[in-house]
């Protein structure tokens, strides 16, 4: 049996304080005395805290209702068109808060002066949008920038689309999705950064600072947005990895694995926190005070507005959880959402149930207060209109630039046996084929749709011929995306016949992930593999590009192809940014946030399993274990080559021990490593660090990322690497719903190395 060690609790770890008094996560069937989220007393030292109180005094019940209601817009119609009444007669009579998917200068003024001009109080509106990696400059999707490893990356992004969208009326974005999931048939992992909740909340952090600048509020600048922290919570659990779905989570996996990005982007100021469609634990999101209330506004704090997801309201009564709209409304109001998207039971049942006492006044009025203080912080009460001479209306030079390199920056480089890539721009004769090739919608998911069609990304094919331009450069489908037709496929070996090496780009249409995109196979799509073996079989040089939005499972044509480079959908640059790093322009220095399984079958496989009783072993059938696949992914979290070779030492700990409690106060201690480029080229590196914990009273992950430095050295050069270990990389959260945090005694496994697979070892001993 197991010694159980000492348990030091820590009252608050990265300022997440721990709470009393166990919350009910279920119905509250009345208004409680202390309802949820609000405060005590009004903050006196909120900015604006006396406009909003003024405010609120002035405000009939309707009105509060009214801005608690957000309403979709029709894409591409003006006010006055129609199809808008519903939202223009919500602004003019003061019963609307936000309007979502409006954009453009002057659609966004016209509709702005309707509320601000004509309803009785005057409230300007809160104008929302799903600018996701993008606004008209379409960066790279969010998993391709978590694999650059390199926050700096989703911060440019986030500071570029912030520029574009709010010169163009926009206030609010729907982004960062933080959702860490372990499910790659799951779409919206296109729209996260994988499996490892470290990665997700550095990337987390840097991309609510982009989007809204230095400072709590320096959103209220021209070219900042407010952001949205999403899904709350454990949204990428979703059993199957089918969209909406259930998930079943313990305390403790809810704490360690789902809620750590979150509490890095409220920590980095975030404004807005949107609710997940999913259950957690039997209750839906949208309804669920212990998230919403209980760790979101008590034990953490959170002074901002939660918005519903779309008629994530509505849908608590298909859940099972709510008989009709009045449940729904009362249901999720008391558990914590302030703002309703779309569905309108706050608005149409509000009044109705406070009378009869199923809500608050108290209730109502923190959650308007959190809407009018987001709006005063934006300066909308002083300036509720963009300047339509200085909408930006496509992209810059500049951003284009950013565009391209890092997209550049997020590809991984899969597979290169016998130095097959780069390719020499001295070539005489370039094949380029597949169904990707020459097209030009490689954005990827969640793109504005104006900026699709006025903005297509860059071909392949034009880029390589760009790149290579004494070369014959020719072109052969191959096959459709999607499709079984081979009819095509002997084209594509003639030319692949006719060259000196062929670039095969294949993958997934954006179409294929995102949103409401789950697939049950995640192999190359309709006879693409067949083309790519068929290519192989012509014995001629060849390399694989990959465009896609999530992990692919590779089968039998991984073995036949020299080399694999991950693009993912780059963006509005990709073509330029593929052929950047396949004629070495650019050394790729990606590595994977999310493992590639071997097959479906094999999901869930991540690096940050727990161990079993019987953990796997090659010799033992009786082990965890399949009987005709290996134990580990086809290409594990962490994984990337480079064009040059490095070497990473043994790492080194600045002491054997710490004790327990000067870990509580905020002792650290410092891991090193020295790397060495050892190649002839230029390149870069992503040094990663891990943690395990040997023995603890609830089983830890094998490993668990808790540092990544991206570096680039020059051939023959070394640099020392070194990392901060305190109490947040070596303790866990517990099963107690008051969010207890422990750090126990015992030994613990430091690796160092380039993957997850990392070999280099040291342990520390906590007393």
């Amino acid at each position: 049996m197991r010694d159980v060690r000492r348990r030091t609790l820590l009252s608050a770890i990265g300022g997440t304080a721990v709470v009393g008094g166990a919350l009910n996560p279920g119905i509250a069937e009345a208004a409680p005395a202390a309802p949820a989220g609000a405060p005590a007393a009004p903050d006196r030292g909120t900015p604006h805290e006396g406009k909003v109180r003024e405010l609120l005094d002035r405000m009939t019940v309707e009105e509060k209702l009214g801005q608690l209601q957000q309403l979709a817009w029709s894409w591409d119609t003006g006010p006055g068109g129609g199809e808008t009444k519903d939202v223009e007669d919500a602004a003019r009579s003061g019963r609307l808060g936000s309007v979502l998917s409006i954009f453009g200068a002057k659609s966004s003024n016209a509709l702005q002066r309707i509320a601000v001009e004509e309803s009785r109080l005057g409230i300007p509106l809160l104008f929302g949008l799903d600018v996701i990696h993008g606004f008209w400059t379409t960066f790279p999707i969010p998993l391709a920038q978590a694999a650059s490893f390199d926050p700096d990356v989703t911060r440019t992004d986030a500071e570029v689309s912030a520029k574009e969208a709010r010169s163009n009326g926009v206030h609010w974005t729907f982004s960062p999705m933080m959702d860490v999931t372990h499910e790659p048939r799951w779409g919206r992992i296109a729209e996260g950064c994988g499996e490892d909740p470290y990665l997700t909340a550095e990337f987390a952090a840097a991309k609510v600072e982009g989007y809204q600048g230095p400072g709590k509020h320096g959103y209220a600048a021209k070219d900042r947005l407010a952001a949205c922290a999403k899904h709350f919570v454990a949204y990428g659990g979703a059993e199957g990895g089918r969209d909406y779905n259930t998930v079943d989570v313990s305390e403790s996996r809810l704490r360690n694995l789902y809620l750590p990005p979150f509490k890095a982007a409220l920590d980095a100021g975030a404004a807005t926190v949107m609710a997940s469609f999913n259950t957690i634990g039997g209750v839906p999101a949208h309804g669920n005070s212990h998230t919403l209330t209980g760790i979101l506004k008590k034990e953490w704090g959170f002074d901002g507005v939660v918005v519903s997801d779309w008629t994530g309201v509505q849908e608590l009564i298909a859940h099972g959880f709510a008989e009709d709209g009045a449940a729904a409304a009362k249901l999720s109001l008391n558990a914590g959402v302030d703002m309703e998207m779309v569905s309108t039971n706050l608005r149409e049942h509000g009044k109705k149930l406070l009378r009869d006492g199923k809500i608050s006044e108290r209730r109502l009025d923190d959650a308007v207060a959190r809407i009018l203080r987001l709006k005063f912080a934006l300066g909308l009460f002083d300036d509720p209109y963009a300047d339509e001479d200085g909408a930006i209306d496509g992209p810059t030079a500049a951003a284009r630039k950013a565009a391209r390199e890092t997209a550049a920056r997020s590809m991984v480089l899969l597979k290169n046996e016998g130095g097959a890539l780069p390719l020499k721009t001295s070539v005489k004769s370039i094949a380029v084929v597949g169904p990707f090739g020459d097209s030009d919608d490689l954005l990827g998911t969640w793109v504005v749709p104006a900026a699709a069609k006025k903005y297509p990304s860059v071909k392949v094919l034009g880029a390589v011929k760009r790149a290579a331009p004494g070369a014959k450069v020719t072109y052969a489908r191959g096959v459709d995306p999607e499709g079984k037709d081979t009819a095509g496929i002997p084209a594509a070996v003639a030319a692949a016949k006719a060259a000196d090496v062929t670039v095969v780009v294949v993958g997934e249409p954006p179409s294929m992930s995102g949103e409401a995109a789950a697939r049950s196979d995640i192999s190359l799509p309709g006879a693409q593999e067949r083309l790519v073996e068929a290519i192989a079989k012509t014995g001629k040089p060849f390399v694989v590009v990959l465009v896609n939005g999530r992990p692919l499972t590779m089968g039998g044509w991984l073995k036949s192809a020299p080399a694999v480079l991950e693009a993912w959908h780059p963006g509005v640059e990709a073509g330029n940014a593929i052929a950047d790093v396949l004629f070495g322009k650019v050394d790729p220095g990606g590595k994977l946030p999310v493992s590639f399984p071997r097959t479906v079958g094999q999901i869930p496989v991540h690096y940050n399993h727990e161990s079993t009783g019987r953990p796997y072993d090659a010799d033992n059938k009786y082990s965890s274990k399949y009987l005709d696949l290996p134990p580990d992914p086809q290409f594990p979290f962490g994984h990337g080559l480079s064009y040059t070779t490095f070497e990473i030492g043994a790492p080194k700990l600045s002491r054997d021990t710490v004790s327990a409690g000067a870990l509580r106060k905020g002792d650290t201690l410092e891991v090193s490593v020295t790397v060495s480029n050892t190649g002839r080229r230029k390149g870069d590196e992503v040094v990663q660090l891990y943690v395990h914990d040997l023995a603890a009273s609830i089983t830890q992950p094998v490993r668990k990322l808790r540092g990544f430095r991206r570096v680039t050295l020059g051939a023959g050069r070394s640099t020392v690497v070194r990392f901060r270990v305190g109490a947040e990389d070596l303790g866990f959260w517990t099963n107690d719903t008051h969010g207890e945090f422990l750090v126990e005694e015992g030994k613990f496994d430091l690796y160092v190395g380039n993957s997850s697979t990392a070999k280099g070892k040291r342990t520390l001993t906590v007393t």
